[in-house]
Formats: structure tokens, C-alpha cells, sequence
């Protein structure tokens, strides 16, 4: 999750959740109690939850399941926190950057023996594990994917007769200019310099030509390849000025802000946004959906699953429950229409109400060519508290690009 919280969401998404429980049937027979943790942020998604909670609650009546929220910037303290004081919760949400860490201080229980003999286990082709497994064992069932993709306001296309999206960035950088008005305040391309703004500058620097993790799994970056990327993107704002002045500290809600209120006419960020758009603007009239442009040495796009698992082994059974409901196909559905959030189960993408879709089109597109996230121990770390600040610094003037990639070259060291 990528999503700044408010007092008034979390409160809003508080409400409904808890008017969800007040909907549960009275149970005459004892019920079994696990908990769930999650760091879901925006209204969209805990209508989502909500109604996940609800279609398992009809299903499952001898379960009774507690969400418990916690700011994503503070998951992994309070996930620790449980770990060494031996308050674990049944359940919790995983992401894939975060694996390394919590199988490190052996935080998750291995349900590979489960996952084998679930009956959807072949709708999930063998990417969907990728991120959850460590040496042939698997720690959790993906829930659903964050699939890369962007938005572009097409009146605005329209209006500058441009054909249609980019493909490549050189187009992409193009169609910005031409789409920037600053004595309009519009600009281009609306860039996530702020919170979360870390992973676009280790995309970037993969679809130069330097991941952070190579074909043959060795950590380590091209320095050459690795500053010519961040001189690129960078030079988004300092050099061609096609986004907004804010960009070094704008995080998720700012940019979100910005396109919906007709600041910014390209953003990119992944299918969990699609319906906070499309309560703002007209889908399809206002604004359409496209595929992440290709780099020069490569077309770099995530496919970030995310996943539930277990933490302990009290009720294991009812938290096997919970978690594998997830993969179905109604509740996957049902959090899609109200999150955007696509289904991890491709059996399911197969369903009519997504094929028959245009505007999902480009997310069905990126599964073909998407990539896994980079994983190993450390690196959500050193990519939020290094790779992003000194981006942030090439960005403000502070650092040169080459200055930048060798801070971040010396943090990846002290990950080894």
C-alpha cells in the first residue's frame, strides 16, 4: 500500500467495518476468534475489506474475524514488536519486499502442506508464488496484484491531437511537453518525488539497463546505466519542467490530488487507484488507462502481489480459512469493484466483467511483460531511506546523479 492515511479514512473505513460486524448473524454455537492484520489506508479499500469480510462471514459462520489496522510506515515496527513479544496475530497481510524480513525473524508459519492440497492451487501459475516462497516452502496465498499501468487524461489528448498514449519514454517525455501549461498550472506528467516515490527510481533504473537484482540473482547496480537513469528522470523536473513544482515531496495523495483536479495529465501508479479515479473523472471521456512505456534496455512494469498469511499456529485451520477465501473468485471480485485491485487468480481474470472492459485492457497487457519486485533482505530499507533520499536530492539541487547512484551503491553494500 502506497496511500497516505487520514484521520477522516481511517475513521470512515473504521465506521464501516465496524457496521459490517453489527451485520453478522447472531451465532448459537461457540465460534472461532482469529484476527487480521492489514495496513489499508484509503475509503475504497476497507469498503473492499468490508466486503470481503462479509461474503466470508456468510460463507464461513463459525468464524468470526477482527481487522486491526496499522499504518503501513509502522507495520514492520509493530510486526516485529509481536514477533519478539510473542503477541502475534493470527493473520497479516505480507508484501513481497517484505518477505525477507519477516522469514528472517521467523515471523510467518509454512503452509506449503495447505497451499498443495487447496483446490484453486493451479488457477495461480507459479509467478503468483514467486513472492511468498523461500526455498521450495510457501508462506502465504496471494489476495491479489498491484499491476503497474497509468492514467491519462484523454480530454486532454484529445484536445493537444495526440493520438493516443506512449509506448517508449522518449514518446512518453514528448506528449509531456506537449501537454504542459504551467500558465495553465497543468503539467505533463505528475512524478512521485515524495513517499513511496522510491520504487519508480529503482524501475527506472532496471529499464536502463541496471536492476538491482540480476538474472543470475547477484545484488549490485550498473553505476553508468544507473546514473543515466537517474539523470533521465530527474531531468523530468529539473530539465524539462513537465511536472508540477511539489514533485520532490509528493507522495501518493498528492499526485492523486493533482490529476484528479486537472493538474497533471499523465501519472503512473498500479489498478488499486482505478476506482478513486473513476469517482472523479469519467471513465473513457476524461480519462483512459495505459500500459507503463517501454526504456531503452527494457519495458519495466510490477506485478506486486500481495498476500495473506499466518503468524501462529493457534487456530490454524480458521486462518487457512480466512486467508485462502481471499484467492476465490467472489471476494476477488467484489474487491476489484470497489478497489480496482486485480485478481491474483487467473481463472478469474478470465471473467466477462474484466475482459469485456477496455480501460482494464492495459493491466491484462502487463501481465504478459510485468516483473516481480526486487526481494531480499534489506531492501525496503535501503530503498526507502537511500535510494529515495538521494533521488530527492538530485532533484532539489543538493546532489549530482552521480553522487546519488554511488550513496546508493554504498547502501546496497552494507545490505550484504
Amino acid at each position: 500500500m502506497v496511500a497516505k492515511i487520514t484521520r477522516r479514512s481511517l475513521m470512515a473505513g473504521t465506521a464501516a467495518l465496524a457496521a459490517a460486524a453489527t451485520l453478522a448473524p447472531m451465532r448459537a454455537f461457540a465460534a472461532t476468534n482469529i484476527n487480521y492484520w492489514h495496513h489499508f489506508t484509503s475509503q475504497a479499500e476497507f469498503a473492499g475489506l468490508k466486503a470481503v469480510m462479509e461474503t466470508f462471514a456468510k460463507a464461513n459462520p463459525d468464524i468470526v474475524v477482527t481487522q486491526e489496522n496499522i499504518p503501513n510506515p509502522e507495520f514492520m515496527a509493530k510486526f516485529t514488536a509481536a514477533v519478539v513479544s510473542g503477541s502475534r496475530p493470527n493473520t497479516t497481510m505480507v508484501t513481497a519486499e517484505r518477505l525477507a524480513d519477516m522469514l528472517a525473524m521467523e515471523g510467518l508459519i509454512d503452509i506449503t502442506a495447505r497451499v498443495d492440497g487447496w483446490s484453486e492451487k493451479a488457477n495461480f501459475p507459479a509467478d503468483r508464488w514467486a513472492g511468498i516462497s523461500r526455498e521450495g516452502k510457501i508462506y502465504g496465498v496471494p489476495a491479489f496484484a498491484f499491476v503497474d499501468w497509468g492514467y491519462y487524461r484523454s480530454d486532454w489528448f484529445e484536445e493537444a491531437g495526440i493520438a493516443g498514449p506512449p509506448t517508449t519514454y522518449a514518446e512518453f517525455v514528448d506528449i509531456a511537453k506537449k501537454l504542459t501549461d504551467p500558465a495553465k498550472g497543468r503539467f505533463g506528467f505528475g512524478m512521485r518525488g515524495g513517499a513511496g516515490g522510491q520504487k519508480y527510481v529503482l524501475d527506472m533504473m532496471e529499464s536502463f539497463g541496471a536492476p538491482v537484482v540480476d538474472a543470475e540473482g547477484n545484488i549490485g547496480l550498473d553505476r553508468d546505466k544507473a546514473i543515466e537513469a537517474v539523470k533521465f528522470y530527474a531531468g523530468l523536473f529539473t530539465t524539462e519542467k513537465v511536472v508540477p513544482p511539489s514533485a520532490p515531496g509528493d507522495g501518493y495523495r498528492q499526485i492523486m490530488e493533482a490529476f484528479r483536479t486537472g493538474q497533471t495529465g499523465m501519472i503512473w501508479h498500479h489498478t488499486g487507484s482505478f476506482q478513486e479515479i473513476s469517482a472523479a473523472l469519467k471513465p473513457g471521456v476524461e480519462f483512459k488507462t495505459f500500459a507503463i512505456p517501454a526504456g531503452p534496455v527494457a519495458r519495466v512494469a510490477r506485478l506486486a502481489y500481495l498476500y495473506n498469511a499466518l503468524m501462529k499456529e493457534e487456530n490454524a485451520d480458521a486462518s487457512w480459512d480466512w486467508i485462502s477465501y481471499w484467492g476465490q473468485a467472489e471476494p476477488a471480485l467484489a474487491l476489484l469493484e470497489k478497489t480496482g485491485y486485480f485478481p491474483a487468480n487467473a481463472a478469474v481474470v478470465k471473467d466477462e466483467r474484466i475482459a469485456s472492459n477496455p480501460l482494464y485492457a492495459p493491466a491484462v497487457e502487463t501481465l504478459s511483460f510485468g516483473r516481480l519486485p526486487a526481494n531480499f533482505v534489506g531492501v525496503a530499507g535501503w530503498s526507502e531511506h537511500t535510494v529515495l533520499a538521494a533521488f530527492q536530492k538530485v532533484l532539489i539541487g543538493q546532489m549530482t546523479a552521480e553522487d546519488a547512484v554511488d550513496e546508493m551503491i554504498a547502501g546496497l553494500e552494507e545490505t550484504k
